[in-house]
């Protein structure tokens, strides 16, 4: 009974993110999980992929740890991060979408969740993914934040 309430589940969110099957593109689930130092990941590559974070194929993969865990690695991801001249960052999710199967999700669907960024009167909207990993860089945009 849960499995298939998990698939009507899956079934519904599919439509109403307009049908279209999500196809992450950077997965990489060998990739090891940044350590963390000063309650944030110790970050120290940035990306050469422009789309990297900024969009549903190509999100911030977070990994996953269990489902209470999650908000945690995002906090530990935007506290590593600063604005392109220092800047102190802010964030906060606006939105979830985007589902796709997932064996690591108790319903056995993941979804991508959204958080805008802010920094001065500059926004930017980030696509992050708690359910798969992949290298864990710094997106285009933001720069690694100096201890």
């Amino acid at each position: 009974m849960e499995k298939k309430l998990a698939f009507v589940l899956l079934i519904a969110l599919s439509i109403s993110c307009g049908g279209t099957q999500l196809v992450i593109r950077n997965i990489d689930n060998t990739a090891r999980k940044l350590q963390t130092k000063n309650g944030h990941f110790e970050m120290t590559e940035y990306t050469a992929e422009p789309k990297y974070g900024y969009t549903m194929d190509y999100p911030i993969n977070l990994g996953f740890d269990n489902e209470r865990n999650n908000p945690r690695n995002v906090d530990y991801f935007f506290k590593a991060l600063a604005g392109p001249n220092g800047e102190e960052i802010q964030w906060k999710k606006i939105d979830t979408c985007c589902p796709f199967p997932s064996a690591k999700s108790s319903t056995g669907a993941g979804t991508l969740e959204i958080y805008e960024v802010t920094f001065g009167n500059q926004k930017l909207t980030f696509y992050v993914n708690l359910f798969e990993r992949s290298k864990i860089v710094c997106p285009i945009g933001l720069t690694i934040k100096k201890d």
